[in-house]
């Protein structure tokens, strides 16, 4: 392991400001941009880029075979759904070092969703859990915590250590959001956290950016800020859970009028999209759109008083 105080530009004094700024691993260095260290550490560009430089070559963040590639894949992990049907189409569950977004309409199941996988992260790996812990940034106060005991109870898991091992914060501000997301990495390194939910990603950006004089900087930030979730999901080999709305589209006359929020920027960025649509009584259908090494395809599931189940 390379200490902070090895890497080239790097002192004492410089190592302690970074580490206070969250900057406690070389990996973490060697992804910051020459701004963040520049804020974080008090210094200038050409020292910054000389840090970043000599952690890169530290972490050695250059080209490695697609075999290697092949083989480190194997070892990610993968949180259930509940349903058997809908993981074989995402790939056999909630995949880490990735961002999986669900979107739908209201009541389409999306924080049903979010909340079986803080309970099924809790899971051994037999079970499809990863043996973690999760971390729930709620920006539409939709998290209830007698859900979570009722979906535990039914896998026969005591609620009191389930709901222990989930951390809860409510998200009221773009901002506010973003440095939750932050700080679940500080949590991830201390704690064993393996599952971040976001819901919904979108709700705050709608609020906070409204019209089309403020799109652009709407789109800007929210790029930013799944990048920060893609960053911390790799670093932290997490399974990063989002949400999102959906708006009509009323120039659309045959077909499906509904679209997800965020535009090119969100569905560019994130690993895997499904869409979720309500079905007759407790049935939902779920449609992957896009995933990078899977076909598009459909799976029906319901939501019943012990959770998502097939």
């Amino acid at each position: 392991m390379v200490e902070l105080e090895e890497l080239e530009g790097v002192g004492p004094a410089i190592a302690e400001k970074l580490r206070s700024a969250g900057y406690d691993s070389i990996e973490s260095i060697a992804v910051a941009t020459a701004g963040d260290l520049m804020e974080a550490a008090e210094i200038g560009l050409r020292v910054a880029m000389k840090v970043i430089n000599s952690a890169r070559e530290a972490s050695k963040m250059g080209y490695e075979k697609a075999l290697e590639v092949l083989e480190r894949r194997k070892h990610l992990g993968r949180i259930t759904t509940g349903s058997q049907l809908l993981d074989k189409i995402i790939g056999g569950g909630i995949e880490t070092q990735g961002v999986t977004e669900f979107f739908g309409e209201f009541g389409s199941g999306k924080s049903q969703i979010a909340h079986q996988l803080c309970v099924n992260v809790q899971l051994p790996p037999e079970q499809g859990g990863l043996s973690g812990k999760a971390v729930y940034i709620d920006t539409e106060n939709t998290f209830r915590p007698e859900r979570i005991s009722q979906m535990a109870m039914a896998l026969g898991e005591d609620p009191q250590k389930i709901l222990d091992g989930i951390y809860v914060a409510r998200a009221h501000t773009t901002d506010h959001q973003m440095l939750l997301a932050e700080k679940a990495a500080e949590i991830a390194k201390n704690d064993g956290v393996r599952l971040l939910v976001i819901d919904s990603l979108t709700a705050l950006f709608r609020t906070e950016y409204c019209g089309r004089g403020a799109l652009a900087e709407r789109q800007q930030k929210l790029g930013r800020h799944i990048a920060e979730l893609h960053k911390l999901a790799e670093l932290n080999d997490m399974a990063v859970f989002v949400t999102n709305q959906v708006q009509a589209r009323p120039d659309v006359f045959f077909g499906d009028p509904t679209k997800p929020v965020g535009g090119h920027v969100l569905g560019h960025a994130v690993t895997a999209r499904v869409y979720l649509r309500k079905g007759k009584a407790n049935m939902r259908t779920a449609q992957l759109v896009d995933h990078p090494g899977l076909p598009p395809e459909s799976a029906t599931f319901q939501i019943t008083e012990a959770g998502i189940r097939d």
